[in-house]
């Protein structure tokens, strides 16, 4: 068991947010009031992964996606006011990291989306350093094996656009939605790129270019680096940790 104080200074000294420029608050964003048996971790804040580690009598909760974002309506109302009511009413923490948990070496979503793609980390690139890039066990044929071999370990359906018959050797990530830094992962020397989603201008360029474009999905993407933290921080302080993955198709 631990103090919200203590765990939220661990959070920081692990993931040091003040290091990143960020679309909203990391950190503690909703003040409960117990002390911390058990941590539930899940990837965004919603209604369904509260309510549910409320069922699991949760002390705190810890995701990717908060509540708050930069240039949000403010009012608590609706389904913002719901969420509140319920982690008012249960006492329940609530922390949230969005870049930073993205961008920790060997707990973040990246580092963590290379563990189980199998995938051997050899740099950096992109705007913050989010995006990471590497070798496979293998030189895929071509970028179908590659959306094969990520379906088959995410168990999503992958949307593959480039040249479909060029062998890919060096692969380039970034998880959630970065789609924009597709360019980079270019000029990092990518044969293909891996994200969560892809919008209507990376089709062309993946066409263009020659260099595969993976989406995977956005959630499903980001689905490990909360549950890394999170058993990390119950092994070093001494409580308990749950992950819960709540479905999401996006």
């Amino acid at each position: 068991m631990t103090d919200a104080k203590t765990l939220g200074q661990a959070f920081d000294a692990l993931l040091q947010p003040e290091k990143f420029r960020d679309y909203g608050p990391n950190g503690l964003q909703v003040e409960g009031d117990r002390d911390v048996k058990l941590l539930v971790s899940g990837v965004t804040a919603s209604r369904a992964l509260i309510e549910a580690a409320i069922a699991a009598d949760a002390d705190a909760i810890l995701v990717h996606h908060g509540l708050f974002w930069r240039g949000q309506d403010g009012r608590v109302t609706g389904w913002m006011r719901e969420r509140l009511r319920l982690l008012l009413a249960h006492g329940i923490h609530l922390f949230a990291f969005h870049l930073p948990l993205d961008g920790h070496p060997q707990l973040g979503n990246n580092a963590q989306l290379a563990r189980v793609l199998g995938l051997q980390v050899q740099g950096r690139f992109g705007e913050q350093d989010l995006g990471f890039w590497g070798v496979g066990p293998q030189v895929w044929a071509q970028p179908q094996d590659l959306a094969d071999h990520v379906r088959l370990a995410l168990g999503r359906t992958v949307t593959c656009v480039g040249d479909l018959h060029r062998p890919v050797r060096r692969v380039a990530w970034c998880s959630g939605g970065a789609q924009g830094y597709f360019e980079a992962a270019m000029a990092a020397g990518a044969d293909a790129f891996i994200t969560g989603e892809i919008s209507e201008p990376q089709a062309h360029l993946a066409r263009e270019t020659g260099v595969a474009f993976l989406a995977c999905g956005h959630h499903a993407s980001e689905r490990y680096g909360a549950p890394a933290v999170g058993a990390h921080m119950a092994q070093s302080l001494g409580f308990s940790h749950r992950f819960i993955d709540i479905d999401n198709p996006a």
